[in-house]
């Protein structure tokens, strides 16, 4: 125990520096990849996740490395909690502190969703424990509850992908659509066009059953669905090789925003509208060719 209020000063101070040097180590060795090292937003994470409940679990003992992010002080600190910014040293060196004094502090506060941990309250706390070789943390804790594991070192593009997974295996698994179209043919780029799609189908089962006595089947819907709109778009994509003007984009994805677009042309432009007419026009308005004329147009103004 340290009780010499100037050593524990110089200790602290010390103790930060080298937190900042190593903050700034880990944005050099992560320069190509920054999102790296970056902590989580915990506000992201719940929008991505959407867990349906929480429920309080009281005061538990938390293994630092497990803490991958934070509720509101997320720009602060890297992804190994250190911190980022030198207007932080006051409050952390207080913490660090009161840690080689060993006064005691109160526990930290933590969201857990998917068996990792966001911190609510303590994040300075958290920081020093880091920087000390703490591995474990007092900690009060509320658990969101969520069917997606999270892991250390997620990144948020690897938390999309996860999300993403998940939706497209539940619905594969609660629904006949498998028996329609193979997995591999819809994979997407952003989360929540699972569950969109299958409006889609529900909307063309409407429309169906309106000239039936009987309702169709989820099966037969999903059928005449791939039949006569995603395979039509999706072959008319292939043919004419428009996926080289959305680069890391899906046929998936393309469908469902050409799909809008012709949407909206029929609104416009009445229901007769055809759908090759509608597909080639958002691939010119909204393709890679726009950029590119663009860039023509500016690079020509300053010739």
């Amino acid at each position: 125990m340290i009780q010499d209020p100037s050593l524990l000063r110089m200790l602290s101070r010390e103790d930060f520096n080298r937190a900042r040097k190593r903050a700034t180590l880990s944005g050099l060795l992560n320069s190509f990849a920054p999102e790296r090292r970056e902590l989580l937003s915990f506000d992201e994470v719940r929008e991505l996740i959407k867990p349906r409940g929480s429920a309080y679990r009281g005061l538990k003992v938390v293994p630092v490395a497990l803490i991958v992010g934070s509720e509101g002080r997320y720009r602060d600190f890297t992804r190994a909690f250190f911190p980022r910014r030198e207007l932080l040293r006051s409050r952390w060196e207080s913490v660090d502190r009161a840690r080689l004094s060993q006064t005691n502090l109160p526990p930290i506060q933590l969201y857990e969703i998917g068996g990792v941990y966001f911190v609510r309250d303590g994040n300075h706390r958290v920081s020093v424990a880091r920087v000390q070789g703490v591995e474990q943390i007092d900690a009060e804790v509320v658990s969101l509850e969520s069917e997606i594991k999270l892991k250390p070192g997620m990144t948020r593009e690897d938390l999309k992908r996860a999300v993403i997974e998940y939706e497209r295996r539940q619905v594969f698994e609660q629904t006949d659509l498998g028996k329609v179209v193979r997995p591999e043919e819809l994979q997407f780029t952003a989360t929540g066009r699972y569950h969109e799609l299958l409006k889609h189908i529900e909307v063309h089962k409407y429309f169906i059953n309106q000239d039936r006595d009987e309702e169709i089947s989820f099966e037969e819907a999903a059928r005449s669905w791939y039949e006569n709109l995603y395979k039509p778009i999706t072959d008319l994509v292939s043919q004419r090789k428009l996926s080289r003007l959305f680069p890391g984009r899906t046929k998936a994805d393309l469908y469902m925003w050409m799909i809008r677009h012709w949407d909206d042309l029929k609104r416009r432009y009445g229901n007769a509208y055809p759908l090759e007419k509608a597909v080639m026009d958002y691939a010119d308005r909204f393709g890679e060719r726009l950029f590119r004329r663009l860039m023509s147009f500016l690079w020509g103004k300053r010739r």
